[in-house]
């Protein structure tokens, strides 16, 4: 088989290229959509309130987060198992998978933001926050501590819109809560001052609404039509979805941990100016990033078909072609962040000394991007041939191991310079990694393609 139509049995055919730019192109919108949320908070917070506003987002940003990565986590793990089992054509299977996720979300987010609601006081003064950056960031958090759930729901809904076919539907759901949250922050933080109370009630609102999208498109699905019997738990199906799950949730939730480090860091040898600086810069990052995921995001349905109809060659084949748009991406968005650094301290509003930070960190961090972009691509490809040892470990050792390393050992040697070199220094570890993981994928794939020989001989 030469080509691939996750909606018809493996021996379809349709072109290959079709497919591939049919996932990817409106996977890389909808988790660039997914995660301007809390940039275009930062956009309006940073007009409205000003530095104490975008410290206070940039600290907290790990606990939004968690409701994301939770819902990818268990998003992308039950379907990655549905769109295997459609690949091997077991469809009622494939079918107890999406119910099986949908449950898990709803407990999940329940329990999640029950846990979020009595704790975060405790956890916002973890991540750094005192004084009135405390109590602004208190303010976003109670709010989006009570609404928590309808992110986690729609976060993980989205991949089963998505690998069912319905590329398009997934994205213009997206486009119509951010759309709806760019017109609320703009009433509740600068026509109605609420500040950051008013940036998180934009998004909980926001939230609801692609929520209730992700309901209907759910339900419309005539192919694969609902059923109760589908929603009876399968503890063995949600440990498997929950064992797969937890690469995208890493790859979601990690930046998030480097993100509290990094902070740290900036806080200790730059101050705050220097913690609103990193905020702005990650936001851009963050965005080019969610662009570079999108691409490992969009070949994970035809990957996970693929591996479940044992179609090694077209595997190959949907790999190469994102690592071809991974490059191209990469190399645009790192000359594009160098061409317009000198923006970035007018269009988030900062002081004139977050301004000069930014100017100078961001040439050095910067560096890191092209390595990030292919780390994160591939990520998502091991998991979705179910290589969940190759992408946990990409995934953990940046954040735990490589980058607390580099915070240690480089802002001591070069002040807060060091703090900025810590990044590119981390991803050229993980990239050495990457290698060896790559080599050993490789070499188990070939052996996989002389069995499957075999067997039809």
């Amino acid at each position: 088989m030469n080509t691939i139509n996750l909606k018809q049995p493996a021996a379809a055919v349709n072109p290959i290229e079709k497919e591939f730019f049919k996932y990817v192109l409106p996977s890389v919108v909808t988790m660039l959509l997914g995660g301007l949320y809390t940039i275009i908070d930062g956009f309006f917070v940073g007009r409205a309130v000003g530095d104490v506003g975008l410290a206070a987002l940039g600290l907290i940003w790990p606990i939004t987060a968690v409701l994301f990565a939770v819902g990818l986590g268990i998003g992308d793990g039950g379907s990655v198992l549905m769109s295997m089992y459609r690949g091997s054509g077991r469809h009622q299977k494939a079918d107890s998978a999406r119910g099986n996720t949908i449950l898990l979300l709803f407990v999940g987010g329940f329990l999640i933001c029950i846990l979020l609601v009595f704790f975060s006081p405790f956890a916002v003064r973890f991540l750094g926050a005192q004084d009135d950056v405390y109590d602004a960031a208190m303010s976003y958090v109670r709010i989006i501590a009570l609404g928590g759930i309808l992110q986690i729901m729609t976060t993980g809904l989205i991949p089963l819109i998505r690998n069912s076919g319905q590329t398009v539907q997934a994205m213009l759901i997206m486009c119509s809560g951010l759309g709806l949250n760019i017109i609320l922050d703009a009433l509740l933080t600068m026509v109605i001052p609420l500040g950051l109370a008013g940036a998180a009630l934009a998004t909980v609102i926001s939230q609801g609404l692609t929520f209730a999208g992700c309901v209907v498109c759910l339900s419309l699905q005539k192919e694969h039509p609902f059923h109760l019997s589908q929603f009876k738990c399968d503890f063995s199906l949600m440990k498997r979805m929950l064992s797969i799950g937890i690469s995208p949730f890493g790859l979601s939730l990690m930046p998030s941990v480097i993100t509290v480090f990094m902070n740290w860091q900036c806080l200790a040898y730059g101050g705050s100016p220097a913690v609103s600086a990193y905020s702005v810069i990650n936001y851009c990052v963050s965005s080019a990033l969610l662009l570079l995921e999108g691409i490992g995001e969009g070949i994970q349905p035809m990957i996970s078909y693929c591996k479940g109809a044992a179609d090694f060659g077209a595997m190959k084949r949907i790999r190469n072609k994102g690592l071809i748009a991974i490059t191209a991406l990469s190399v645009f968005f790192a000359a594009a962040g160098l061409l317009l650094q000198s923006s970035l301290p007018q269009v988030f509003a900062v002081s004139e000394a977050t301004g000069d930070i930014i100017l100078t960190a961001l040439p050095v961090i910067i560096l890191a991007f092209p390595l990030m972009g292919f780390c994160k691509f591939f990520i998502s490809y091991f998991y979705a041939c179910g290589e969940i040892f190759f992408s946990s470990l990409l995934v953990y050792a940046d954040p735990l191991i490589l980058t607390p390393i580099s915070l240690l050992v480089l802002p001591p040697l070069f002040g807060l310079t060091g703090v900025w070199a810590a990044l590119p220094a981390a991803q050229m570890m993980s990239a050495v990694l990457l290698v060896f993981l790559f080599i050993r994928h490789t070499i188990k794939l070939k052996s996989h393609v002389g069995i499957k020989q075999t067997t039809e001989v």
